[in-house]
């Protein structure tokens, strides 16, 4: 089984509640979404492991059992060309469950007209391999759900 921790503070919502149809009707993967906090902040490993994909907006971390988990800052936050993003670690850097990895601010992404919503993904993973999910009121770091 593996522990996925809420990479960011805020409220889970369920990928139902994701604005971009990809992402809601689960062709991503199964997991879940939260509703971030408005205001500055970092958002977190959600697993141990090595970050295979670091995008300002995303990321992609993968355990030393091979899973994969993704995390998406936001809807549509690619078109931002990586403003208001800062990366605190690098593609190729093993991580810690709870460390930071990129800085941003949702109140700025809503501000632009678009969806801070982030979904956190198991990559990969089976139809009911995800259990456990949170509702309501998570800290980064908090667990999220679990892949068994």
């Amino acid at each position: 089984m593996t522990t996925v921790l809420a990479p960011v503070e805020g409220a889970a919502v369920g990928l139902a509640a994701v604005p971009d149809p990809v992402f809601s009707a689960g062709m991503v993967g199964p997991g879940t979404a939260i509703d971030p906090c408005r205001g500055p902040g970092k958002a977190v490993a959600p697993i141990a492991g090595k970050i295979m994909k670091l995008h300002p907006h995303a990321y992609v971390i993968v355990g030393d059992d091979g899973r994969g988990v993704l995390v998406h800052l936001g809807i549509d936050t690619v078109q931002l060309k990586g403003r208001g993003f800062q990366l605190l670690a690098a593609e190729g850097d093993r991580v810690s469950a709870g460390q930071p990895v990129v800085a941003w601010d949702p109140a700025e992404v809503e501000a632009g007209g678009r969806s801070p919503v982030c979904p956190v993904v198991a990559l990969d993973a089976l139809d009911g391999a995800v259990t456990a999910l949170a509702q309501g009121a998570v800290r980064a770091g908090d667990e999220l759900f679990r892949w068994t």
